[in-house]
């Protein structure tokens, strides 16, 4: 087992083209979570230039936005219909005030429904774009103290990092583990491996522990990598950063999908005598993995879908949050590898030449 896993690494180590894959991986990573670095604590009075609008439907914080209480969003949203009554309807401002305050009572939905009358406003498009607003140095130095008060800096990013780096992964272990059986599934090696006095449990132990572990390494570099960055960016606006987020992030959203690729390659090695038939298998259900689907509410959005290879952190930077029973369909994508492990085990055995 350990000879096989040995092997298996160096020789990917030594394959430059995992090396080029790796800086692909970073640039990629970097391109997207890199802005979140620029998030800091402004001076007095110091405001973040950009000629972005008052309000959007989802702006983050180092842009200069900040989600919008309820009531002042109401005030901003009456006040848009208000103007768009004017000067899309020509109503003067006492019939535009005037629908206003017959919606007083109503609540957002009510609302909408009410200003269906009104064929070219679509009110709730209006309440979407309200749902973030240009703050003052003050309102984005209370909201970032309150958001850091109890959570670390590198919590919130290294959730921005398992989202990119997750996805990253999912694309390069497809490709990278395509060669990881191609070798021994040849005819003559296939042949010649069963006449060899390995058993199923080490052989397939070596090859999926030698594939999982190349992914480790490749992992533990963006790692570290990444950490490093936070650590230099956020250190200089005095933010806590650990090593420890960036690892707890990788071993509950990242490390069990990779698990499962290489399992699924084990598998399919052994059915078909090949790994490449995984390859557009693997794509397929990366694209499954990342769809998303509406919530009982209705609301389409990412939620996660079960024995999904891929766990995304959609939203702005302090408001991700996992998908609904991200660890218990982490847990379960564990089991089914190992379930797919021991398959592959049985298939190998009853193909072995005595």
């Amino acid at each position: 087992m350990w000879s096989i896993l040995k092997r298996e690494v160096k020789n990917d180590m030594k394959n430059p083209l995992l090396w080029l894959g790796a800086a692909i991986g970073v640039l990629m990573i970097f391109q997207n979570t890199g802005p979140y670095l620029n998030t800091c604590y402004l001076k007095e009075g110091e405001i973040i230039v950009n000629d972005y609008p008052e309000t959007v439907h989802e702006g983050d914080v180092y842009e200069g936005y900040l989600p919008t209480e309820k009531e002042l969003r109401r005030e901003m949203w009456e006040e848009k219909i208000r103007e768009v009554l004017i000067d899309e309807m020509e109503m003067d401002d006492a019939q535009a005030r005037s629908v206003i305050d017959e919606m007083k009572g109503m609540d957002i939905a009510a609302a909408c429904r009410y200003l269906e009358k009104y064929d070219f406003i679509d009110g709730r498009y209006y309440y979407i774009n309200t749902a973030y607003h240009k703050g003052t140095s003050e309102e984005i130095n209370s909201y970032l103290a309150e958001k850091l008060g109890n959570r670390t800096f590198s919590f919130y990013f290294s959730r921005k990092f398992a989202d990119f780096a997750g996805l990253f992964m999912g694309f390069f272990a497809t490709v990278l583990l395509s060669v990881l059986f191609l070798q021994d599934t040849r005819r003559s090696t296939y042949e010649l491996l069963h006449t060899k006095p390995v058993s199923a449990g080490k052989y397939l132990s070596g090859k999926v522990g030698g594939g999982f572990a190349v992914c480790l390494i490749v992992l533990a570099l963006l790692n570290l990598i990444f950490f490093c960055l936070c650590a230099v960016s956020a250190g200089k606006s005095g933010f806590e950063v650990r090593l420890t987020d960036f690892l707890l992030a990788s071993c509950f959203y990242i490390l069990p999908n990779m698990f499962m690729i290489v399992s699924v390659y084990s598998l399919i090695s052994m059915v078909f005598k090949s790994p490449l038939p995984a390859v557009p298998l693997l794509f397929l259900y990366m694209v499954y993995s990342n769809m998303g689907s509406r919530n009982a509410e209705g609301l389409y959005g990412y939620y996660g879908r079960p024995l999904a290879i891929m766990v995304r952190f959609p939203g702005t930077f302090f408001d991700t949050a996992p998908p609904p029973l991200v660890l218990l369909n982490q847990s379960f994508l564990i089991l089914a590898a190992v379930c797919i492990i021991f398959i592959s085990m049985q298939i190998w055995k009853r193909r072995r030449v005595y």
